[in-house]
């Protein structure tokens, strides 16, 4: 009998525990994109510690609740770099909240400090997506909606 291993939730195929699991355990992201990967993978996960330790100290919220509502379906990295100290991530990742499905794309900015990234924030816009039963599903699987997310709705 062969283990299957939960993929990543960020969409890089690779099993979570050697994706983004191992930076939710500790270890430092290398960049500023494997940051963002990870926090993406955090939110899908409600892993709101982990979330709140990778927030810059001087942007960090208090406290954050956990968003049972919303359900991450898909990442998508359009844009990332660094230049010393400073870096940068430019994503969209698609949601859905009950039957409505939307989709959050942010120009965020990462700061390096002692050798680990923090996000430190971003210009965050969320629109609604409008999308019919047979068009193609928001989340990427290539499958109609009504065949793949929106069954049962």
């Amino acid at each position: 009998m062969t283990h299957v291993r939960p993929a990543c939730p960020c969409g890089s195929g690779q099993p979570l525990a050697r994706c983004c699991g191992r930076f939710h355990a500790g270890e430092p992201a290398p960049t500023p994109e494997a940051l963002m990967r990870s926090r993406y993978s955090a939110f899908a996960l409600d892993l709101t510690d982990y979330l709140l330790a990778s927030w810059h100290a001087s942007t960090r919220p208090a406290e954050l609740a956990p968003d049972p509502t919303t359900r991450w379906l898909r990442l998508e990295v359009l844009e990332s770099g660094e230049e010393g100290d400073d870096g940068q991530v430019h994503f969209r990742a698609t949601f859905r909240e009950g039957r409505r499905f939307g989709a959050l794309e942010e120009r965020s900015r990462f700061r390096r400090e002692a050798g680990r990234w923090y996000y430190l924030d971003g210009s965050p816009r969320v629109t609604r997506l409008r999308t019919g039963r047979n068009e193609a599903c928001p989340c990427g699987s290539g499958r109609k909606l009504k065949a793949c997310c929106g069954r049962g709705v």
